[in-house]
């Protein structure tokens, strides 16, 4: 046993070590990405996961945490999310102009770590202090590493699409490890100890990282080509925004001012909205770019609107379904009472046995010439999401007769947001990475991730009216949000008709328009 125990260690190690491998069937690179979002993943869900139930925890009891209130606790969790993602567009500027993504990608690892550790000192301030922290390094990680994976391929490969749904499995896998992980430890021995997990999950991630860097070779290693006084205007911005930041950062540390979580988050969400309208405005206005970049770059502007919508209602995950879990769901599970946080597993979970599936359907379909255009895809999403909606408004009704349901409710409801997150965010990720002006490729994965910014905090403020009176307060909620899937999804289903994304740019020089997929 002792010498096959060897034996398959070597195998392993002669695989890992093997740069001439492939990652089934793809650049090898793509292995140490994969492991690094999984472990970033894996520190961020599973932190999310007991957030709000951190925050609503009061401060007395067997496991005290903050005391804010359902709607407050989710203004905070939506404006996280907000900030988070948001923090991924100047993250890809710094990496377009400064630091090169590998770089970006490595330095976000590392204050993330800092963040989820600073998360875990049980003292109030800490907990903003941390959330800061990991809002700056996902920033400059999240966005920057889909960049890099995007340049593992010609921009022709058709193996491009199957790459990215490798890729986002290594996201559900992190989110299962984080909540399984995380959410076990806070909720059984104290909300620290779940952070500090967390914080041993994203080192183990920034190793790997440092460790297999080199087989990623020259993707994403250097910033754009520019002068050497460009450059240093460049350098000059991020030390004068740097220094700005670190004294807002002791201000707020040491209580010189304090803000309102549901009046930021409002502001926030009107900020957010604006700002990724006017950037869309200044690439198809004043960036330059060709007619057939412009017919791309508007296509994106719609599944980007799409997307915000989308995760306005898939983000309720973490902040009024983990409430209505918590206050209105029977989580007995054959005798064993679950952690209100291991709800959350459901959706990984679903993932990684659905992603293979529907990367399967859309390659048949293709080889078919059947495969559905961009927008119908996010259609599907949406409606996806209208449906799980509906389920969750007989739930309410369900909870409001017998003062519990049963876990079911949520498995319809989550199992539904799957479907509709498989049909939508692989294939926005694909379409941003194949269809972005070249130039300006990490600025509009910025964008991408600026939908999820707009529908995290949309997420928040809805949550936070959605639980504000209990079940009273979900139905009318609920049902708008129904409603509005319904819309935008017909309104993307109609737009499929018109706009169609031009031809890989590099083979249309005559930027002849056709249909692509």
């Amino acid at each position: 046993m002792e010498g096959l125990l060897y034996n398959s260690w070597d195998i392993i190690n002669l695989y890992i070590m093997n740069e001439k491998a492939t990652f089934f069937g793809h650049p090898i690179g793509l292995r140490t990405l994969f492991l690094t979002e999984m472990w970033e993943r894996m520190s961020y869900y599973g932190m999310r996961g007991i957030m709000v139930l951190f925050m609503t925890a009061g401060l007395t009891g067997i496991n005290p945490g903050l005391n804010f209130s359902a709607a407050e606790a989710n203004a905070i969790y939506g404006a996280y999310i907000g900030l988070v993602y948001f923090m991924v567009v100047p993250g890809g500027w710094l990496a377009d102009n400064i630091f090169g993504h590998q770089k970006a990608v490595l330095a976000g690892a590392l204050i993330i770590t800092l963040g989820h550790f600073t998360l875990a000192i049980p003292i109030t301030q800490t907990f903003f202090l941390g959330l800061l922290f990991i809002i700056l390094g996902t920033g400059l990680l999240k966005g920057n590493i889909s960049t890099i994976v995007g340049r593992l391929y010609e921009d022709n490969d058709s193996m491009r699409d199957s790459g990215y749904t490798i890729f986002y499995m290594s996201i559900n896998i992190g989110s299962v490890l984080g909540f399984l992980i995380c959410g076990g430890l806070g909720e059984k021995l104290g909300w620290h100890w779940g952070f500090g997990a967390a914080g041993f999950g994203m080192a183990f991630g920034a190793y790997q990282f440092i460790k297999f860097r080199h087989l990623l070779g020259d993707a994403g290693a250097k910033p754009n080509d520019m002068s050497i006084a460009s450059r240093t205007k460049y350098k000059n911005i991020f030390y004068i925004a740097s220094l700005v930041l670190a004294i807002l950062i002791i201000l707020l540390f040491f209580g010189f001012f304090s803000i309102d979580p549901v009046s930021f988050a409002e502001s926030y969400a009107y900020f957010l909205i604006i700002i990724a309208g006017l950037y869309f405005v200044f690439l198809f206005v004043f960036a330059g770019l060709t007619p057939a970049e412009k017919k791309n770059l508007l296509l994106l502007f719609f599944l980007f609107l799409g997307a915000a919508a989308f995760w306005s209602g898939f983000d309720q995950s973490g902040g009024s379904l983990t409430l209505f879990a918590r206050d209105f769901t029977n989580l007995d599970f054959f005798g064993y009472l679950l952690p209100v946080s291991y709800i959350n597993l459901i959706n990984p979970i679903f993932v990684v046995i659905f992603a293979p599936i529907f990367a399967g359907i859309w390659t048949n379909l293709a080889l078919k010439n059947l495969d559905p255009s961009l927008p119908i895809k996010f259609a599907i999403g949406l409606f996806f999401m209208s449906i799980s909606f509906i389920v969750m408004i007989y739930a309410v009704e369900a909870a409001m007769t017998y003062g519990q349901v049963g876990i079911q409710w949520l498995l319809i409801t989550y199992l539904l947001h799957t479907w509709g997150e498989l049909a939508l965010s692989p294939i926005g990720l694909s379409a941003f990475s194949r269809y972005s002006p070249k130039k300006y490729t990490g600025q509009m994965f910025g964008l991408w991730f600026t939908a999820s910014a707009i529908g995290g905090v949309l997420a928040g403020l809805l949550g936070g009216e959605a639980t504000n009176e209990g079940l009273e307060s979900m139905s009318p909620i609920f049902s708008f949000m129904i409603t509005y899937y319904l819309v935008i999804g017909v309104f993307l289903l109609a737009l499929a008709f018109f706009i169609k994304p031009a031809k890989d740019l590099k083979e249309a020089p005559d930027e002849k328009m056709t249909s692509s997929n």
